[in-house]
């Protein structure tokens, strides 16, 4: 927690040094009432005493009380202030190194994790800051001033304050070693729960198409069961906090009252008034330990879910992506790639999933790679935009390794479709032209020859609103084919380098296939066209052809070559083509 305080900025530390002076202010005033209660007591009780200075010390006694009000207000605002300024830039700082990861990262953390630690942890953070950090501050001042104060009277109620303070610090010290470890594991156990809601959810039509709602209710009701048995423990030893403190508050209040008469009954009459209000005094000043302690009480309860939750943020701040910005080479601009002896393991694998990859991708050109499932083709081409690195050899463009450029620069050379075709909230015209490369959007007019060479513009002039149709969140309003030409479209509609087809016209019927590559070959003369395929239909015209098989290079040349000299080309050959189209 000290570490996560440390990220305070000046702007925060004066808002936190403002708040802890308004907390020391209403101590201070609390603390002050009891002295005029003393006062006022001993006037009443003594015979003659002038009204004047009964109504004076009620007057200091109700500025008092207005002073440690307005302080509190004010103590709680800066609080307040703090606690959302700092969770705002804690979020922000926490989505922009997020978006800095690589897949491998966002691998290790999982996705679930990341969403819970962006909101639930900031959300804790926050909590503390505005609530549990203001009463540890308080609580400590109220307890050595009340003490100070305690101090001096009478052996017996001194021994009972005492007996009072011992208790309520074995119920705190039962605390930490009981629920503190319980709320610890809360957070792990959460990201459990939104796991299994967010599999649920994004999984909803397999898990119909299947019967599978009991399997999938069994299994979320396990990971809440977990959760809820151990939200119970903590949550029962911490509600066993208050009642004991408010048993231990009145059996001192009792304690000094009988202690009180029995003195106010052995002492001279002369003395008797002066007992009385220090036994009035002493029960206020009681009164304020023992509300110190619950303050106290609050801060230990908040304080073990913050650490948790500041220690599961700091190591998502703390990871250094592998994927880093590079010094920024210099770039030609003709779009010529080139793998040199690339090999690959994914983190926390044993095995590579490519094994010394080379070659070469000229400009004008297409390359295609086709392969068993599983033959690391999606792998392959996500090291093109650094999805994730090399671990051996080298990724180049127009020569120079692309690790060494701006990660920026690199995406601006390529037109990446993605295995899954990924659409976002809002409109065609958004989803064909998102984001910005810095060269401008490409306007109506380019949107539109993205759609056509996409052959997406017949369904999209039948959708309501045209290029202003709406898109709902992940594209659930357009069938599999239509995601796959808009994405398609999105690639296009940039005008990169560099294409980037991975799979992304497995849903296609052989017609719209066959007329979207024949207007990629018009309309993209010099760019390098990687294309990822299952269906030899899809790669059989590109210029070269790549066989993969567990990761390796197997066969390599054009589809008539390829039939001629490749065994395992020829056994995908014989699973989709016709005898026809095999003689």
């Amino acid at each position: 927690m000290t570490r996560m305080l440390s990220r305070l900025h000046r702007r925060d530390w004066l808002l936190f040094i403002a708040g802890m002076v308004f907390i020391a202010a209403q101590v201070g005033f609390s603390l002050k009432i009891p002295d005029y209660m003393q006062a006022i007591t001993r006037l009443v009780k003594t015979p003659d005493s002038p009204m004047s200075e009964i109504y004076a010390n009620g007057g200091w006694m109700l500025a008092c009380a207005g002073g440690a009000i307005a302080s509190a207000i004010i103590a709680s605002w800066f609080s307040m202030r703090l606690a959302s300024s700092f969770s705002r830039e804690l979020r922000a700082d926490l989505y922009d190194h997020v978006e800095s990861f690589s897949m491998g990262e966002i691998d290790e953390f999982s996705t679930a994790s990341l969403i819970t630690r962006t909101t639930n942890d900031v959300t804790q953070i926050q909590n503390f800051l505005s609530k549990g950090l203001q009463h540890m501050v308080k609580a400590p001042f109220m307890v050595v001033w009340a003490l100070i104060k305690l101090s001096g009277s009478s052996w017996k109620w001194t021994v009972m304050t005492v007996a009072a303070v011992a208790v309520m610090s074995g119920v705190i010290l039962f605390m930490t070693l009981y629920a503190h470890p319980r709320l610890r594991k809360r957070q792990a156990f959460t990201d459990d729960l939104s796991r299994d809601l967010r599999e649920n959810l994004t999984g909803i039509r397999v898990i119909r198409a299947y019967n599978a709602e009991q399997y999938q209710e069994q299994k979320f009701e396990q990971a809440d069961t977990v959760l809820t048995v151990n939200e119970r423990k903590a949550h029962h030893a911490m509600s066993f906090m208050r009642p004991v403190i408010k048993l231990v508050n009145n059996l001192l209040m009792v304690g000094i009252y009988v202690v009180g008469a029995s003195l106010i009954v052995q002492a001279d009459a002369g003395m008797r008034l002066a007992i009385f209000s220090d036994m009035i005094v002493y029960t206020s000043y009681a009164a304020i330990l023992i509300q110190a302690f619950m303050d106290m009480n609050m801060a230990f309860n908040q304080y073990p879910r913050a650490a948790v939750s500041a220690e599961r943020i700091l190591q998502v701040l703390d990871r250094e992506t592998d994927v880093k910005d590079g010094s920024g080479a210099e770039m030609h601009g003709s779009g010529k790639l080139e793998f040199r002896h690339v090999s690959f393991c994914y983190p926390g694998a044993r095995e590579n999933v490519l094994h010394d990859i080379s070659f070469t991708a000229e400009p004008g050109s297409t390359v295609a790679i086709i392969g068993a499932t599983g033959s690391g083709k999606s792998t392959l081409v996500s090291l093109i935009p650094r999805l994730y690195d090399a671990g051996s050899g080298e990724v180049l463009l127009d020569g120079a390794d692309i690790r060494k450029m701006k990660l920026a620069d690199l995406h601006d050379r390529i037109g990446y479709a993605s295995q899954r075709a990924i659409l976002l909230t809002g409109t065609v015209r958004s989803n064909v032209e998102y984001g910005d490369n810095g060269r401008g959007k490409p306007g109506e007019e380019g949107v539109r020859r993205a759609l056509e060479i996409a052959q997406a513009s017949s369904f999209v002039s039948e959708m309501d609103g045209g290029l202003d149709a709406s898109i709902s969140r992940g594209g659930t309003n357009v069938s599999g084919g239509q995601k796959q030409r808009l994405s398609i479209a999105r690639a296009v509609a940039w005008k990169p380098e560099i294409y980037v087809f991975d799979d992304s016209f497995s849903a296609l019927d052989y017609e719209t296939d066959r007329a979207l590559r024949q207007a990629l070959r018009r309309e993209t003369a010099g760019i390098t066209t990687i294309l990822v395929a299952q269906r030899i239909g899809t790669i059989r015209d590109a210029d070269r052809i790549l066989v993969l098989d567990r990761g390796r290079i197997v066969g390599e040349g054009t589809h008539a070559q390829l039939m001629k000299s490749c065994s395992v080309y020829q056994e995908i050959a014989r699973t989709q083509l016709s005898q026809e189209e095999l003689a």
